[in-house]
């Protein structure tokens, strides 16, 4: 019998980002738990972004996830909307980290491939193959079924001796 991983993924956004944990124990996959944190717009950009950090952190202290993954930043016509949606994976990079998680991380592209079969898949295609391969997930919001198909996207493309391996430089970091 496989070992269980415990895999967070995120779909990070200033406003709400999504967040996925799923079970991997050779080739199948169970729901644990997905929600979203979702700063108060009217607080400045710090406190929303140390509001992220903390949702974060509480999350990964009640899940306790052996890996992470997160879907990197696309191209934005905005750049302001783009620098803002830098800021928040920034601080939720951050915390995988400080909590000793490597982060692998996916483009939109791939993780709608990995999910649907197609590059281009919009947000209610995700939901409901995500419905499909996680029965037990229930009606979602879209930020937090993205989130778990960030999740089920690094369960199917990882390569899990890497990850032990970046995790062993963290260990060493926090032990000088």
């Amino acid at each position: 019998m496989s070992p269980i991983r415990l895999i967070i993924g995120l779909d990070p956004g200033l406003q709400h980002t999504g967040w996925g944990v799923v079970a991997q124990e050779g080739n199948r996959l169970s729901f644990i738990a997905a929600g979203r944190i979702s700063p108060d717009a009217d607080l400045p950009m710090a406190a929303r972004l140390l509001t992220l950090a903390e949702g974060l952190e509480t999350i990964l202290a009640r899940h306790r996830p052996f890996e992470a993954a997160i879907e990197e930043t696309f191209i934005n016509k905005n750049a302001l909307s783009a620098l803002k949606l830098g800021q928040a994976r920034g601080a939720a990079m951050l915390t995988l980290a400080q909590a000793g998680l490597a982060v692998t991380e996916y483009s939109a592209n791939r993780i709608k491939q990995s999910i649907t079969g197609y590059g281009h898949a919009d947000k209610g295609q995700i939901q409901a193959m995500i419905g499909m391969l996680l029965p037990g997930s229930g009606k979602l919001a879209a930020d937090a079924a993205d989130a778990l198909a960030v999740a089920i996207t690094h369960a199917h493309h990882s390569d899990s001796r890497a990850v032990s391996a970046v995790k062993k430089v963290f260990a060493n970091k926090k032990a000088v």
